[in-house]
């Protein structure tokens, strides 16, 4: 797992750069919401052969089908974000720097893990 500490007002498709860079192994698919529906962000990762599996917003001019079956996986990753935030020191950030904030992370990722390797 990779994390980092935006502004609460930066959009969310800022964040791309830091989930498609070269340190991290090739993945083959990008499934995202509608907030990262971008041209540029389609470019970057058709540049690197991975397939977007990200549903379009109304806007759109031209449309391009999305992979539905594939796109509900995205729902796991949706739930483990619910039970990182059920620590309600990770909700509301109580941490005052962000490393001992991101360090909370990834302790309550590596509790999540083990409740799911216990099961």
């Amino acid at each position: 797992m990779r994390s980092e500490i935006r502004g609460a007002e930066t959009a969310d498709i800022k964040g791309v750069d830091l989930v498609v860079t070269k340190t991290l192994p090739e993945p083959g698919y990008f499934v995202a919401d509608k907030g990262y529906d971008a041209d540029k962000v389609r470019e970057k990762l058709e540049e690197r052969g991975i397939v977007a599996v990200i549903p379009m917003r109304r806007n759109r001019k031209e449309w391009r089908a999305v992979d539905r079956d594939f796109f509900r996986w995205r729902n796991l990753v949706e739930r483990c974000f619910s039970k990182l935030e059920q620590g309600r020191r990770v909700a509301t950030r109580y941490d005052k720097t962000a490393l001992s904030f991101l360090g909370f992370i990834d302790i309550a990722s590596i509790r999540v893990w083990l409740r799911l390797l216990s099961t």
